[in-house]
Order: C-alpha cells, then sequence, then structure tokens
C-alpha cells in the first residue's frame, strides 16, 4: 500500500481506534477528511476500512499522512506509537503535524514534542473530556497545548471532534488541564454517588430528588448523564474505572512535583483501586456508587 507522502489538508491518520478514537475517526470522514487508520489490534481497522478509511501496516506508515492524530491509553503506548520501531516519527516528513488526544503525563508531552521538533514536526497535545457520548456526537471538550501556529494549523480537524476547542497554553498544558478535569470529575462522580444514597437512606425517591437539584447549583454533566446508572446500580461503560484511575495517577503525581495536595482525589483514587481489585476497572466510572451504597447498607439493584 502507498500512502501519500506530502502533507494534504484534508488527510489524516488516526493511530488508536478504541472507544474515542474510532468515532473521531468515523466524525472525521463524514466531514470529509480522507482517514488512515492504524491499531494496534488490527481487527478494529475494520469498520472504519468499511466507511472509507485506508488502513496502515504501522504508525510510520499511517505518518505518511502528514497529519497524525494519535489516542492510546497511556504514557507507554502513546511512546511506541511516536517513537518506537515503525513509530510515527520514521515515517513523517519535515513540515507534519501531530496532535494526541490521549491522556498522559505532561513531563512526557514535553519530551515527546521535543523530539519532533527536531525533526522539524509540529505537536499538539490535545486530551478530551465529554466520554463516549461527545466522541460520538463530536461534542467533545478539547484542551489544547502547543504554540499558537500549531494549535491554529490543528484546528480545522480539532473542530470535527470537539465541540468546545481551548488553547490554553504551551505543549504540555492540555495534559495539565486534563489532570485538573479529572481531579475535578472524581469528586463529583463521588458526590452524586453518595447523594442518590443519601436521598434513598432518608427515604425519598433519587429521581426526584436528581430531577429537583439538577436545575440548581448541584446541577453537572456527571449529575444529567451518570446518576440513573448509580440509582439503577447499573454501570455501562461510557469511562472505564481503570483508566479514570490511570488519569488520576497523572494528576496525583503532577500534583507531588508541584507541591499541590489533593485528598479527594486520593479518596477516589483509592475507591478505584478497591473496585478494580474487585473486578469492575472495566465498569463505568459511576461504578463508584458500588462503594457508597455497600458502605450505606443499599441492596444490590434499583433504588425506588
Amino acid at each position: 500500500m502507498v500512502l501519500a507522502s506530502s502533507l494534504m489538508s484534508k488527510t489524516i491518520a488516526v493511530i488508536g481506534l478504541g472507544t474515542m478514537g474510532a468515532p473521531m475517526a468515523t466524525n472525521l470522514l463524514k466531514a470529509g477528511w480522507d482517514v488512515v487508520v492504524h491499531n494496534r489490534t488490527r481487527e478494529r481497522e475494520e469498520p472504519l476500512a468499511a466507511q472509507g478509511a485506508t488502513r496502515a501496516d504501522s504508525p510510520a506508515e499511517a505518518a505518511a499522512a502528514g497529519i497524525v492524530l494519535v489516542c492510546v491509553s497511556d504514557t507507554p503506548d502513546v511512546e511506541s506509537v511516536l517513537l518506537g520501531d515503525q513509530g510515527v516519527a520514521s515515517g513523517i516528513a519535515d513540515g507534519g503535524l501531530v496532535i494526541d488526544c490521549s491522556t498522559i503525563s505532561p513531563a512526557a508531552t514535553q519530551r515527546f514534542a521535543s523530539a519532533f521538533a527536531e525533526r522539524g514536526v509540529g505537536y499538539v497535545d490535545a486530551p478530551v473530556s465529554g466520554g463516549s457520548e461527545g466522541a460520538i456526537k463530536g461534542t467533545l471538550a478539547v484542551m489544547c497545548g502547543g504554540t499558537d501556529a500549531d494549535v491554529a494549523r490543528a484546528g480545522n480537524v480539532l473542530e470535527v471532534i470537539g465541540g468546545a476547542v481551548t488553547h490554553v497554553g504551551p505543549v504540555g498544558a492540555g495534559q495539565v488541564t486534563k489532570a485538573v478535569n479529572q481531579v475535578v470529575i472524581s469528586g463529583t462522580y463521588q458526590a452524586v454517588a453518595e447523594g442518590v444514597v443519601l436521598a434513598r437512606k432518608a427515604g425519598v425517591d433519587p429521581k426526584r430528588v436528581v430531577e429537583a437539584i439538577a436545575g440548581g447549583a448541584a446541577g453537572s454533566w456527571v449529575l444529567e448523564n451518570r446518576a440513573g446508572n448509580m440509582i439503577e446500580d447499573d454501570y455501562p461503560l461510557g469511562f472505564r474505572v481503570r483508566l479514570h484511575r490511570k488519569d488520576l495517577g497523572i494528576a496525583l503525581e503532577t500534583a507531588r512535583q508541584g507541591g499541590a495536595v489533593l485528598p479527594v482525589a486520593s479518596l477516589v483514587a483509592s475507591v478505584e483501586d478497591g473496585l478494580m481489585a474487585e473486578g469492575h476497572g472495566d465498569e463505568d466510572m459511576s461504578a463508584i456508587a458500588r462503594v457508597v451504597r455497600r458502605t450505606s447498607g443499599v441492596d444490590d439493584g434499583p433504588m425506588g
């Protein structure tokens, strides 16, 4: 297979076709982009190929597209995709652009960006928030770190996958912002879980309580989209517990480096450690409610 070697305004490679990456690639196809895909588990490329994407045998081959969007699970995965054997760095030409939508270490992000700068390749860290729903709808919040020029170049891509795209600072700033996001939502998930259990234990219908408070100061994305999981005691995948725990690890390490103390995030990290030990790591992170329910003596099953 031969891919175009020049940087084309409507050609992009998407590497990582999981819960977030696959719908990103789909939305780019729908928006008229020529999309090249690669995934470590090659079978995941097939649905995208059926929609018109071109399959690449390696990240290096995919990188010939000129613009590369990466969305994989963790810092070592990104390093392998970008700088490993047959990685993006082996195939991308001078003047290319890397857009990393993964959630990884800010320090590693800066190191990766420096390696590509030496090759004349731009780099934008652009982690996202909004869950699988946002990825499918193209309404993700995108937090960008990079130079003004590189973020501007990435704009046509990010506007397809995101509803709100914010340039927050230099390379690495996007990852710091995502760490803040994960800290904030950790407390929100915990608080919503406690709130619905409190309603149940006090003898008030949790569904009515959620309806009543959603329009006030307690309203949030988590309350609107995940309180139902907690009430029904059913946690279909939106964002895995184990991935959020990985993100909290990044946030807590960043906090240690900067001298910040994060007691709520530390509490939620320990809760998630327990859930993973019990085999719930691949459930949606609203499964935090399992612990609150159990410690409060709420029986398994729907409330109300």
